[in-house]
């Protein structure tokens, strides 16, 4: 009894840890409503990849290779000081909104049709307890200067607080709903590299966008902006004058920037796991996942891409 009690709590009581586990790949297809789409059956398809993060059981933080694919990670490290797990997930949701918006412009833009889309400034997602921004910047708030530094990405913002030494006090003017403001916020030395200054804040790329048409995508509460690039394919192809998957099924991650290049991402291993469960007959990657998911490939073919545009070319010669 007391063995069974035992086992019990080590299999289902939480750890300090969290699990990243492979997802089967899904097709993007049903997600993307889009007015005028076409449809094209068959068995091939866009297919985007996504990484389940759980918290692990006492029994799992000891022995996490019980789950093919499985990688631990200390709570810590996934949830920094200052960012409680419902924070992280609400941010996650957010960086999925902005990159389907994003994916979306580059598509139609791709296509010919009269999208604007411009940079707008580094839009505040997180706010760290006990930093500096703490009660002067909050989520929505839209970083457009710092000091004499215009702020259109959060490059732009990275840029401008590398001219500041830690402790100083910077001029930052932001946008929100009530209008503009310009506050002067102290920084600090940054956790991980103690040379840089920071305010204690997390961002993302504002955009200014309209479409000219309705593009809808329903991806539920999948979160983070690595399904871009396959967003960006799937519009392509269903409104578009080619089936581009010609009846193969592509696994497809990548962050997409609204120059449509696409970058590095985070869990390749378990989204090539993903891939290959799905029974992928390709699988596009940012060009620096590329050797990490041949690793995990066992046979499925890695394909590395820097651009939606090469990613088409790549589709065309398969």
């Amino acid at each position: 009894m007391v063995a069974v009690i035992a086992a019990a709590i080590l299999a289902f009581a939480p750890s300090n840890h969290y699990l990243f586990l492979p997802d089967p790949a899904r097709a993007v297809e049903p997600l993307v409503h889009i007015a005028g789409e076409k449809d094209r059956p068959g068995k091939g398809g866009i297919y985007m990849v996504d990484v389940v993060v759980r918290r692990a059981s006492i029994l799992e933080r000891y022995f996490p290779g019980l789950h093919e694919g499985a990688t631990l990670v200390p709570a810590e490290v996934l949830n920094p000081t200052g960012v409680s797990e419902s924070e992280r997930r609400k941010s996650s949701l957010n960086e999925m909104s902005n990159s389907q918006q994003i994916a979306a412009a580059v598509a139609l833009r791709y296509l010919g049709y009269d999208v604007q889309a411009t940079a707008d400034g580094a839009e505040v997602d997180l706010v760290l307890a006990g930093a500096p921004a703490q009660g002067k910047l909050e989520p929505g708030d839209i970083i457009t200067r710092v000091d004499d530094t215009t702020v259109k990405t959060p490059e732009d913002l990275r840029a401008a607080m590398d001219k500041v030494e830690p402790g100083e006090t910077v001029s930052v003017t932001v946008k929100h709903s009530g209008g503009t403001r310009t506050l002067e916020i102290g920084t600090r030395a940054d956790p991980e590299t103690p040379g840089r200054a920071v305010v204690g804040i997390y961002v993302q790329l504002a955009t200014n966008i309209k479409l000219p048409i309705s593009v809808k995508v329903d991806s539920g509460s999948i979160g983070g902006p690595s399904a871009g690039l396959a967003f960006a394919l799937d519009i392509v192809d269903e409104i578009g004058p080619r089936d581009i998957d010609r009846g193969k099924r592509i696994a497809v991650t990548g962050e997409i920037n609204l120059a449509g290049q696409v970058g590095e991402i985070g869990g390749i291993k378990q989204k090539t796991i993903g891939a290959r469960e799905a029974g992928a007959d390709v699988f596009l990657v940012p060009v620096a996942n590329a050797p990490s998911a041949r690793k995990y490939a066992e046979g499925l073919r890695i394909v590395a891409v820097s651009s939606l545009t090469q990613a088409l070319r790549v589709l065309a010669t398969l």
